[in-house]
């Protein structure tokens, strides 16, 4: 299950869901259902909507994409289309002028909380009716079935009180609203702004454990406002004092994993930072550190906020360009938004006493952008946390029409002139790459430039003869297509990433770090370019069976070896003529079960909060390398074994329990005698790894009040991993619900 699954993208006040529509050449919505039908081409463009659609587009929040983007108006984007905009993007100071538009950021952690007072205080006392409404929140149901990706009734609760709290002085319409477990991102705009709110996007990002839960991450609108490009980013980083590197590296993550798709299909996806201005709220978890409790207080009864925002991590953090590189915060003026006792407005007197932080920020990159206000408010105290806002003046394009008509008109001469002058050319820096000791879940990233010439060229990279893609799973361009205008240059990053559908096939030799890429220029020639490398067997895609009979580590077993066990059939295992003395279950599953049983029992959100990603490739080295005592002298976070023994047993190309067992098991999922009859059939490895897993997992249990583990926390975690639904095959309805009984009836019975 991905985060996307737990992700609530909507767009209108019943609740609709847009991703069926998307947006046709001449930028108006066409429903994807009926693509193969004819549609007529006097549909008119969004400049010219009369009075009652604009109106009735406020009232039912449906989103209009602009035609701006299509700047011909053809049904086709390529290369003169490209070019076009292109010109006029430089062109852009030539036919628009700033102006001026208020926008209210606001960031709320509720902290699983119901709306219990109306947010007027926050979201509209004492200020002029903005322009444009971002209000995020985090934490908004810390339930577990929200936290396993179910829907929540706080998303209706707290997007009514927002609704019902904004600025008495103007009518707003919704233009997006997207929720990611607890983080949610509300988006309104003026109704008279309505039709300039094009391109509208959202998406989101969980960096939570296995980088997939959606308990901490991102989510993000991205929108065309007028001519000017606008991100909003609301995002929930990780907590505790002492993890500031994962929250930068949660920033980070959240920065390269999100990606929107354009309405141009010839261009790659936007990234966050590809926009004309940023705005990034959130409760970002940065903690004030070297300073004791009682000095902390000390300061704020004071308001000596400048003494104490010496001490704060994101200040220290920014400062080494660690993060939020670019960015800008505001002074703050006001005292740490967290940890009050609830109701009140007294700090945290509970048995953690958590020390007071400026947890929840707003920060700006981004040019003609002026802070008016930056401020806390106290008088809301549903929440441990208090809601922050800030208002901006953002000086937004807008086009002079008669302007802009006469640049088109100029750049379509000039084009028209020189289209079929010359045939584009460009040199490349290199066109062979070299990838050393590529290991499993370690990015690698070789670089070259394409130099262009005096042609304007579009570039891509295509598939080869009778392949589905333009590269290996194992590969990625980036960008793997775009333009190019004379004498200009691009640097294009080649990554190698192997991950678990890949790394089985690496191991066994029926795949090599080997590949041949084909970029192509539009009316141009193809260039080849050659990707060569080796691949660093590890326990991490490698079947139950092939590592019990793997005594030694895999990185001291001959190439050989390690094809003829990674390929040797599952249901050979049992006839014992293939190797002498296996072990019971894999030594890297004992290796990092033994660890968390010593250290990890009564970890406080074990297998909930994720670990380390330097540390992970240091335990995947030593569980390659058979190093077992260094898991022990590397002062690894328990959290970051944890989700390392997640991620082998994803990793797995057959389950613990075999896909052969998997509908039988679920037919069998309130009934723990005929559970235990499944188990019993399933090949002696794997009957022996399911047994120590639920062993231990049992153990754990009885450290629950220290832990906060429970039956169902274990359930939904273990089920998807344990019991897999096999490649190619429809989900079954209830499927996953059935899995995590399945499991479950293991945990409350002993064997």
């Amino acid at each position: 299950m991905s985060a996307a699954a737990g992700a609530r993208d909507r767009d209108s006040s019943g609740g609709s869901n847009l991703d069926s529509l998307r947006p046709n050449g001449k930028g108006l919505f066409v429903d994807q259902s009926s693509r193969g039908q004819d549609k007529p081409d006097n549909l008119l463009p969004r400049q010219t909507k009369s009075k009652s659609e604009i109106t009735d587009m406020v009232r039912s929040s449906t989103i209009t994409v602009s035609d701006k983007a299509h700047i011909l108006s053809m049904h086709k984007f390529g290369l003169r289309e490209t070019l076009v905009k292109s010109h006029l993007m430089q062109k852009e100071e030539d036919y628009t002028y700033i102006q001026n538009f208020r926008f209210f950021v606001g960031t709320y952690n509720v902290n699983g909380q119901s709306p219990k007072e109306c947010l007027r205080p926050w979201l509209s006392h004492g200020i002029q009716a903005p322009d444009v409404y971002c209000v995020g929140f985090q934490e908004l149901d810390l339930s577990k079935e929200a936290f396993f990706f179910h829907d929540t009734p706080k998303e209706e609760e707290w997007f009514k009180a927002v609704s019902e709290s904004l600025h008495p002085d103007a009518k707003y319409a919704k233009v997006k609203f997207i929720r990611l477990v607890g983080i949610m991102l509300l988006l309104y705009v003026k109704q008279e702004h309505a039709a300039h709110i094009s391109d509208v996007e959202a998406e989101t990002v969980g960096t939570g454990i296995m980088g997939r839960m959606g308990n901490k991450g991102g989510v993000a609108i991205r929108f065309q406002f007028h001519t000017t490009s606008i991100c909003v980013v609301n995002s929930h980083l990780a907590a505790h004092t002492e993890e500031y590197e994962r929250r930068n590296q949660d920033f980070k993550d959240i920065c390269s994993r999100m990606q929107f798709c354009q309405v141009d299909p010839s261009l790659p996806p936007l990234t966050i930072g590809k926009h004309d201005v940023i705005l990034w709220l959130g409760d970002l978890n940065y903690r004030i550190e070297e300073l004791d409790m009682e000095k902390v207080k000390k300061l704020i009864e004071e308001k000596d906020f400048q003494t104490l925002y010496a001490y704060d991590q994101l200040k220290a953090q920014m400062a080494a360009k660690a993060v939020f590189e670019g960015f800008t915060e505001g002074e703050l003026t006001f005292q740490p938004t967290y940890k009050y006792d609830t109701g009140s407005d007294e700090w945290d007197t509970s048995e953690k006493c958590r020390a007071p932080a400026w947890c929840d920020r707003i920060l700006w990159k981004g040019k003609n952008i002026t802070q008016l206000s930056y401020q806390s408010h106290m008088a809301l105290k549903t929440s441990d946390h208090k809601p922050v806002s800030s208002e901006f003046d953002i000086g937004v394009r807008l086009k002079d029409e008669e302007l802009y008509r006469k640049a088109l008109e100029e750049i379509v001469r000039s084009l028209d002139k020189m289209e079929n002058a010359n045939i584009p050319s460009v040199s490349l820096s290199r066109l062979e790459f070299c990838f050393q000791n590529v290991k499993y879940m370690q990015l690698q990233v070789e670089s070259f430039t394409i130099h262009n010439g005096q042609v304007p060229c579009q570039f891509e990279f295509i598939n080869k003869p009778d392949e589905e893609s333009y590269c290996k799973p194992w590969l990625n361009a980036k960008p793997s297509k775009g333009f190019l205008l004379p004498d200009s240059a691009v640097e294009i990053d080649l990554e190698i990433f192997v991950s678990k559908t890949m790394a089985t096939k690496l191991n066994s030799g029926e795949d090599k770090i080997e590949d041949i890429l084909v970029l192509h220029l539009e009316r141009g020639k193809d260039y080849f370019l050659s990707v060569s490398g080796n691949y660093v067997p590890s326990c991490f895609g490698s079947p139950i069976h092939t590592l019990c009979y793997m005594r030694e580590p895999i990185s001291d077993l001959p190439l050989e070896t390690v094809r003829e066990l990674t390929l040797m059939p599952l249901w050979n295992e049992d006839d014992g003529s293939q190797l002498e003395n296996p072990m019971e279950i894999p030594k890297e599953l004992w290796m990092m079960v033994d660890f968390l049983h010593r250290y990890a029992a009564q970890e406080e959100d074990l297998f909930q909060q994720p670990g380390r990603r330097l540390e992970f490739e240091q335990i995947r080295d030593c569980l390659d390398t058979g190093m077992i005592d260094n898991l022990d002298t590397l002062s690894l976070s328990n959290h970051s074994v944890a989700e390392a023994l997640l991620l082998f047993l994803e990793s797995l190309p057959e389950p613990v329990i075999c896909y052969s067992a998997y509908h039988n098991c679920l037919e069998c999922s309130g009934n723990y005698t005929a559970s235990k009859q499944v188990i019993s059939t399933l090949p002696t490895f794997h009957k022996n790894v399911f047994h120590y897993l639920l062993a231990f997992l049992r153990e754990l249990l009885k450290n629950s009040k220290k832990n906060h583990l429970d039956e169902n926390i274990l359930a939904s975690i273990f089920g998807s991993l344990l019991l897999r639904n096999p490649a190619g095959q429809q989900k079954l309805e209830m499927a996953e619900k059935k899995a995590q009984e399945f499991i479950h009836q293991f945990l409350c019975n002993s064997p």
